[in-house]
């Protein structure tokens, strides 16, 4: 499986680092975080012990319908729906269309982080 590295950055610095890589003023480096995150708090949300919950049945039982999942979950098609699409946001799963099922598939089960703080 793979590793995702994500970055802690505030909503304001990031929305600044997106604005300099798009004047070319910033090229980010290779082995920088794809994904970020706003907060730690919010980094934990997408991470709950729920939602490796989730990501561990996908990998143990290789669901191939939300229907399936939702059948080994317990949890509610609209919930798992959402929460798939949010960890697919942040490619931790990917979601592919298989005979008008939707099949989630987990793309990562290690995740590095690395925050700072940005000297003024």
């Amino acid at each position: 499986m793979n590793t995702i590295k994500v970055g802690i950055m505030s909503k304001e610095l990031y929305r600044q680092r997106t604005i300099d890589i798009a004047k070319g003023v910033y090229k980010p480096k290779a082995e920088e975080p794809k994904v970020w995150f706003e907060s730690i708090k919010s980094m934990a949300q997408i991470l709950s012990s729920e939602n490796q919950s989730l990501l561990q049945v996908i990998l143990d039982n290789h669901p191939k319908s939300l229907k399936e999942l939702e059948k080994l979950t317990g949890r509610a098609k609209s919930n798992l729906s959402r929460t798939l699409k949010t960890l697919e946001r942040y490619g931790i799963v990917a979601l592919h269309k298989e005979k008008n099922s939707l099949v989630p598939e987990v793309k990562a089960t290690q995740f590095q982080v690395e925050f700072g703080l940005q000297a003024a």
